[in-house]
């Protein structure tokens, strides 16, 4: 063989181990996946990493994380166990396809929820569904698990490419009886001295609201935490303070929603991966999920 010809590095079983720890993080659960022992995938992840020249993988405290090269790999990987998979199913006579989407609970309870109905009961194509939000739908799509990922993006890594599906007024919502909600707007000094319902520390909209209340320079009671749009909802109908919500959500448990002009606006985005190979069934997944996203209407 010439000595400059690229090494020959992957093979179907190396892939399919790499593939299933790369979802999972976790040795000992990837092996039951496919079928081996820990010490043998272990091993041939291993294999892997002599072979490309680079770790796929570090220590984040007690987990692991793929490295930017696992993260390529990890793509790579499901990307060619799924043409392998699509051939040998067009082989034997078999045309279902599966789409993965990932995107957080917001999304699938107010926005995606028709979207996806209509694909469900129009494909023959498995629909899978991944529950992540902002970052971790990015990172599922990076490496494959994901063929799209729906959210509010910030920014757009390299290699991903975003369709804008529609921008949403961040909200106050509150009980009915509430004085604010008399007001069609609501400013951002009327929630100076009100006991405010945050997502828990370290999310993109408690940093959001968290900065804008203490640019008032006023003292604030201790907020009441909620993780998710349907608990804050259901915790301001009860009149238990004051959510600030996303603008798509609906106003349930009879709870009222009013925009806060001052804090702005949020940008949900479906983003697909640039060097992806596009099904049908996924490219008929995302023509459904902008054109439901266009019909919305998010409080003005």
């Amino acid at each position: 063989m010439d000595e400059l010809s690229p090494q020959p590095i992957l093979d179907g079983e190396l892939l399919r181990a790499f593939a299933a720890f790369s979802e999972v993080r976790n040795f000992s659960r990837a092996a039951k996946q496919v079928g081996l022992s820990q010490p043998a995938l272990f091993e041939r992840v291993k294999r892997l990493a002599d072979h490309v020249g680079a770790p796929l993988y570090e220590k984040e405290g007690r987990t692991l994380k793929l490295t930017p090269t696992g993260v390529r790999l990890a793509a790579f990987a499901r990307d060619m166990l799924t043409r392998a998979g699509r051939l040998t199913g067009e082989l034997q006579g078999q045309t279902a396809e599966s789409v993965t989407i990932a995107a957080g609970e917001g999304a699938y309870l107010y926005l995606l929820g028709p979207a996806l109905s209509r694909f469900v009961a129009s494909e023959r194509a498995l629909l899978r569904v991944l529950t992540r939000g902002g970052p971790s739908a990015c990172e599922a799509l990076q490496s494959g698990e994901a063929h799209l990922a729906v959210g509010v993006f910030d920014i757009v890594p390299r290699g991903l490419v975003a369709r804008e599906l529609l921008s949403a007024p961040l909200c106050a919502a509150f009980a009915p009886h509430h004085p604010l909600a008399r007001k069609r707007t609501v400013k951002l000094a009327d929630l100076a001295g009100e006991r405010l319902i945050l997502a828990p520390e370290g999310q993109r909209q408690r940093d959001i609201v968290g900065r804008a209340v203490a640019s008032l320079g006023v003292s604030v009671a201790p907020p009441v935490e909620a993780d998710g749009w349907p608990i804050m909802l259901a915790f301001a109908a009860a009149g238990l303070g004051v959510a600030v919500v996303n603008g798509i959500c609906r106003p349930t448990w009879g709870a009222v929603l009013r925009p806060v002009p001052e804090l702005g606006s949020v940008t949900y985005r479906l983003l697909l991966r640039r060097d992806a190979p596009h099904s049908e069934a996924l490219e008929r997944l995302v023509s459904l999920v902008l054109e439901e996203a266009g019909k919305l209407q998010p409080p003005e």
